[in-house]
C-alpha cells in the first residue's frame, strides 16, 4: 500500500505516517514546510492554496489521506477559505485526475465532529444526525470543514469522511494547550451552571484518530464516521485532574455562559477590527464547546474499524509522560 498524506507535518500528519509506515506501507508525505517533520518515504513540498501540479507526486498512490487543514478556533476567514475548502478541492481535482491509473485512489478525509455543533447540549451524536447549514455553522473552521466534506462527497472515486472528536496527546497545538494557558493564569472559568446536569464530553486520544484514519483505508471503509475513544467523560473532573498532573492547579470561577459568551464576542471584534485577527484569550466557539455536552454515537466507527487501540487512561498517562 502507498499512500499520499497530506499535512504530514502537522500534529495528526505525522501520527497517520509513523501508523503507515509501521504497517510497511509507503508513506508519502506533503507540506509546506522545505523538509518532513517526521519518518516519510518520500517528501513533496507544496502549499495546497495552489493545485497540485501534475506529476508533483512521484509515482502511483493506493490513497490519499488529507488532513492538511487550518485547525484554529480563531483566523481570518479567508485563511480557513484558502486552507479548508480551496486545500481540500484541490487534492479531490488532483485525486480525479488520476484517472489513468488502475481506479482513483481512496480518498480519506480528515473532518472534524464540529461541523455538528449547535450552541446546545448534544447527546448521542451519529453520522445521519441533521448538520446544520453553513450560515448556522459555529464558526469558521466548521463552515469550511462542512465545505470540505462536500467536495470529498462529489469524489468521483471511493472515498470516507472521518470526524474525531477533540484530539488529544503529545504534540497537541490546539486543544490542550488553550486550557492550560487559562489554568497557568490562575483561575479556570467553570461554564457549567450551578444545579446543573454535569456535562460530558468525547475524546479520541490521537494514536486513535490516525489508526482509524488508516483502518478506514485498509478495509475499505466507505461512507462518513464519527470517531472518538468511545468513554464520555465529565469534563470538569477530567480537565481539572489532568491539569493537576501537568502542575496546574488552577481557582475554579463559575462564570455566567451569557455574559462569557458577550465578553467573547466583544473580543473577537476588537481583534478582528484593530487586532490584525490576533488570537482573543476566549472565542465564542470556546465557550460553546466548554458550556455545552458533545457526545457521539459510535457504534459505526467500533463495528467496521474496530475497537480504539490506546484507551483514555493510557492516552492520558502518554500526554502526562510526554509533557515531562
Amino acid at each position: 500500500m502507498r499512500i499520499l498524506v497530506t499535512g504530514s507535518n502537522g500534529f495528526v500528519g505525522k501520527r497517520i505516517a509513523a501508523d503507515a509506515l509501521a504497517r510497511g506501507w509507503e508513506a508519502v508525505g506533503l507540506g509546506r514546510a522545505p523538509s518532513p517533520a517526521g519518518p516519510v518515504s518520500a517528501y513533496v513540498r507544496h502549499d495546497l492554496s495552489d493545485p497540485i501540479p501534475p506529476g508533483a507526486v512521484p509515482g502511483r498512490v493506493d490513497a490519499v489521506v488529507h488532513c492538511a487543514a487550518l485547525a484554529s478556533p480563531w483566523a481570518p476567514p479567508s485563511a480557513f477559505v484558502a486552507a479548508n475548502v480551496h486545500g481540500t478541492r484541490h487534492v479531490v481535482n488532483w485525486a480525479n485526475a488520476q484517472a489513468d491509473a488502475p481506479g482513483r485512489p481512496h480518498l480519506a478525509y480528515v473532518s472534524s465532529s464540529s461541523v455538528l455543533y449547535r450552541d446546545a447540549h448534544q447527546e448521542g451524536l451519529t453520522e445521519d444526525s441533521p448538520v446544520p447549514p453553513d450560515h448556522e455553522q459555529l464558526n469558521a473552521y466548521s463552515r469550511t470543514k462542512r465545505i470540505g466534506e462536500r467536495a470529498v462527497e462529489a469524489y468521483e472515486g471511493p472515498w470516507t469522511v472521518l470526524r474525531p472528536r477533540a484530539i488529544f496527546g503529545p504534540g497537541d497545538t490546539v486543544l490542550l494547550p488553550r486550557i492550560l494557558r487559562a489554568a497557568q493564569r490562575g483561575v479556570l472559568p467553570v461554564l457549567e451552571p450551578d444545579g446543573a446536569p454535569p456535562i460530558r464530553t468525547d475524546l479520541t486520544y490521537v494514536d486513535t484518530a490516525a489508526h482509524y484514519v488508516l483502518e478506514a483505508i485498509a478495509r475499505g471503509a466507505r461512507g462518513t464516521y464519527n470517531v472518538t475513544n468511545a468513554e464520555p467523560v465529565y469534563l470538569y473532573p477530567f480537565l481539572l485532574e489532568l491539569l493537576a498532573r501537568l502542575g496546574a492547579r488552577p481557582r475554579l470561577r463559575r462564570v455566567p455562559v451569557g455574559a462569557a459568551t458577550a465578553l467573547a464576542g466583544a473580543a473577537e471584534w476588537v481583534s478582528a477590527a484593530f487586532l490584525g485577527y490576533a488570537e482573543p484569550p476566549i472565542t465564542r466557539f470556546g465557550i460553546s464547546v466548554l458550556a455545552h455536552t458533545k457526545t457521539f454515537d459510535v457504534a459505526r466507527c467500533l463495528r467496521d474499524l474496530g475497537a480504539p487501540p490506546v484507551s483514555l487512561a493510557e492516552g492520558v498517562e502518554r500526554l502526562v509522560a510526554a509533557h515531562g
